[in-house]
């Protein structure tokens, strides 16, 4: 509910022009570029020489992408003034605020290996302006169940098949089939069928079952798992973008209606007594067989 003082119509002007700042095209575009010259300079961070040279130049880099990026957090939180809940809510917001606000934490700060995390981490930040990669991160977090699921159980076909080849291949084939875990990684590399020619070679010359195993095994893992893998991505990719249709619904729907008592209450109020007047002379009129209707009861608030 607003606040009708002059404090919380304060917080509404507030966060209104914080957010004609921050959805300017421009905006997005001068962060995006801080974004990119950010992980520019992380990559000239890398040669020792040329990081030696311009140390200063560099460092006055860094400081001035992170005031740019302290002051976005400070106009993406002023948007949010007259609801600050809704911050909170938002993911991205979170996201940005711990990587930003990491750089002033002193141990954060002094940590020279840790920082440069946190400055790689902003480069993610990207996903945030371009609204393709947004999806795709979020399909693949809402993935990780599914592939969670798909890991256990072709972890599980993995080891079966190891087993049977390890009973199999193992006195002929040691160097592949030696052990369970030889073998897993063995089949784990034939998952990609990249050397499974040589591999039903091989078999074949102990035994002509051998391509019985071979080809279920590439069947199984290669065809069948990898296509339910797909499925449960691009499942994923559904949902999150019906997640992101429905956040920029979420975004463009109007604020909550002004409160009783704000500036146009006064409006509201000539609204309902010009009701009510026209309810009373409604009711004053005769009815259609010349007798005079019943007047009507209104309620005080004219509904």
């Amino acid at each position: 509910m607003t606040d009708p003082r002059p404090t919380g119509r304060g917080r509404m002007k507030l966060a209104a022009r914080c957010r004609v700042a921050t959805e300017a095209p421009a905006f997005g575009m001068v962060v995006f570029c801080a974004i990119l010259l950010n992980a520019a300079l992380m990559g000239v961070e890398t040669y020792s020489g040329l990081a030696a040279d311009h140390q200063r130049l560099l460092r006055t880099a860094e400081q001035c992408c992170l005031a740019l990026f302290s002051v976005e957090m400070l106009l993406r939180a002023g948007a949010f003034a007259d609801r600050p809940k809704a911050f909170f809510r938002d993911p991205w917001n979170l996201f940005d605020l711990v990587v930003v606000a990491s750089a002033f934490v002193p141990f954060v700060r002094e940590n020279t290996t840790l920082l440069r995390l946190l400055r790689l981490a902003r480069v993610l930040r990207t996903a945030r302006f371009l609204p393709h990669l947004r999806i795709l991160l979020i399909a693949v977090g809402r993935s990780l169940p599914g592939t969670a699921s798909f890991l256990f159980v072709g972890g599980l076909v993995l080891y079966v098949y190891a087993m049977v080849g390890w009973v199999c291949f193992a006195e002929s084939d040691p160097g592949h089939y030696g052990s369970v875990g030889r073998a897993m990684l063995t089949l784990f590399l034939l998952t990609t069928l990249d050397g499974l020619t040589d591999a039903v070679r091989a078999g074949l010359e102990i035994s002509r079952l051998s391509i019985v195993y071979y080809a279920s095994y590439a069947l199984l893992a290669s065809f069948v798992l990898v296509n339910v893998l797909i499925g449960v991505v691009l499942n994923s990719l559904d949902e999150a973008r019906e997640m992101e249709d429905a956040a920029d619904r979420e975004r463009k729907r109007p604020g909550p209606p002004p409160a009783a008592g704000g500036p146009d209450a006064d409006v509201r109020d000539r609204i309902a007594t010009a009701r009510r007047a026209l309810d009373e002379l409604e009711a004053s009129l005769p009815a259609p067989d010349g007798r005079p209707s019943r007047r009507l009861e209104t309620s005080p608030s004219g509904s």
